[in-house]
Parts: structure tokens; sequence; C-alpha cells
């Protein structure tokens, strides 16, 4: 799969989650319409992560020839997405709550913001 094809492909499982992800913010928890709509931002979050990972950095230093710091957003994903399961699993809400918001900004908000920066192909696509 070419880059552009990840890139796409990225973007197709990134929005859903955004979207989602502020409805669940804002909405009531608990309910089972939170239930099913977080277990499908998990899955959405999870392909988007694992997708990001196939993607060589672009700009940057890199490890191995292929990664980047951004990267360290998609091992945030696929580090606190299964904790925040195993978390309301256990009726821990305080540790569930904190994977939550934590997966959301670092791995939507803020690796979302670096994409948009100048070098980088999302950046290309809406400013260029």
């Amino acid at each position: 799969m070419t880059y552009l094809q990840l890139a796409y492909l990225h973007l197709a499982t990134v929005i859903p989650p955004f979207l989602i992800g502020a409805f669940i913010l804002l909405a009531k928890k608990g309910t089972p319409r939170h239930k099913r709509l977080g277990k499908l931002y998990m899955v959405f979050m999870m392909l988007t992560a694992i997708i990001s990972l196939l993607m060589p950095a672009q700009i940057g230093p890199t490890l191995l020839g292929h990664f980047g710091f951004i990267h360290l957003f998609s091992m945030l994903v696929l580090l606190c997405i299964p904790l925040g399961l195993i978390a309301i699993r256990r009726n821990n809400l305080r540790a569930h709550i904190g994977n939550m918001i934590g997966v959301y900004l670092g791995g939507i908000i803020i690796a979302g913001a670096f994409a948009f920066m100048p070098g980088r192909l999302l950046h290309s696509w809406m400013f260029m």
C-alpha cells in the first residue's frame, strides 16, 4: 500500500472517532448509547493507530528510518485504549476517564495539530 493510500485510510479511520469522541465527552455517561459509541470509538482508534504506524515519518528525525516523534501518539493510543477498557471493566472510573481523555487529547487533538504543521501531507492538502 502506498503512503498516499495509507494517508487516505488513516483519515477515514480518524475522522469518525474525532466526532464520536467529542459527542461522548459531551453526552451523558454510562448509558447504553455511551457504551455502544465507546466501543465503536475504541475500534476506530485502534485501527487508526495501527495504520499510522505503517506510515513512515516524513519530517524530523526517525528511528529505524521509519518512526518519528508523532508515532509516540500511536503508541499512546495502543496502550491507553486497552487500559481504559480494563479500567471500566474493573469499575475504576477514574482510570477509565483518564485513559479515554488522554486518547482523545493526545491521539486526536495533539497528533492532529502536528499533522497540520508545514511539511506534512495534511498541511499541503489543506493550505496549498
